[in-house]
């Protein structure tokens, strides 16, 4: 039995590098292994990925560098994961559709939010590209933003490291617990990190449901969406 009929996954851009500069082959194919997984078992499913395995426009602003042109440049650096991305899920047979916020005709469709629900109704993978297509917004707000405009029945948060949400860091503090399940208000109240304040609002105010999970082993994206439980189930309540 699935869980979900449509989710919105959202991978950071250091998943694409391994934690170095640039992508690393190797664990972008992993990744579109499990993305081809669940799109073969009969789920829609859109991607959001972070560019932080090429540039953070936060980190460069603090450099000198002015925050807009940075944010643009970091936009540029998630389009090249999607298109990596495109290229090992369409080698493995999963036709994909990269869609990005800044017009760029020659390697991807423009963002329309209906011709996307289109691809994922005849089964295609969505990549969604260059973020807001706007500085200041985080990867985290255009995950959930896509989601919604897509009408996507959950966002899943695939963490590395890390297997769901804790009262604090675990690998900090050797006392932390794992939640199981969460409101969006406690969260809150309890000051938790999980994603920025913006994107989290936006899951509250819209009843969007969010699980975060770790990405091993391997097979989580898949079970995640069939049911089952794993990491942190986070809701309105």
């Amino acid at each position: 039995m699935t869980g979900y009929k449509r989710v919105l996954l959202k991978l950071s851009g250091e998943v694409f590098g391994g934690g170095k500069v640039g992508v690393d082959p190797d664990v972008v194919q992993k990744v579109a292994q499990e993305i081809a997984a669940v799109a073969e078992a009969g789920v829609q499913i859109a991607v959001v990925t972070g560019g932080g395995n090429f540039f953070r426009g936060a980190e460069l602003q603090q450099r000198g560098m002015d925050r807009v042109r940075a944010d643009y440049m970091g936009m540029l650096g998630i389009v090249m994961n999607c298109l990596a991305l495109q290229d090992f899920l369409e080698k493995m047979g999963v036709e994909t559709r990269v869609q990005t916020a800044i017009t760029m005709g020659q390697v991807a469709e423009p963002y329309i939010p209906r011709r996307a629900i289109r691809h994922m109704e005849k089964g295609r993978v969505v990549i969604f590209g260059a973020g807001m297509g706007m500085p200041f917004f985080s990867t985290d707000t255009v995950a959930v933003q896509r989601a919604l405009e897509s009408k996507c029945d959950v966002v899943l948060v695939a963490k590395s490291g890390v297997d769901g949400v804790y009262t604090a860091d675990p690998h900090l503090d050797p006392t932390a617990t794992k939640f199981d399940e969460l409101t969006y208000a406690e969260a809150m109240a309890r000051g938790l990190r999980i994603m920025d304040q913006t994107a989290f609002a936006l899951c509250g105010e819209n009843k969007l449901p969010m699980v975060v999970f770790g990405m091993e082993p391997e097979g989580n994206i898949l079970r995640v969406v069939q049911g089952e439980k794993i990491g942190t189930l986070v809701s309105a309540g």
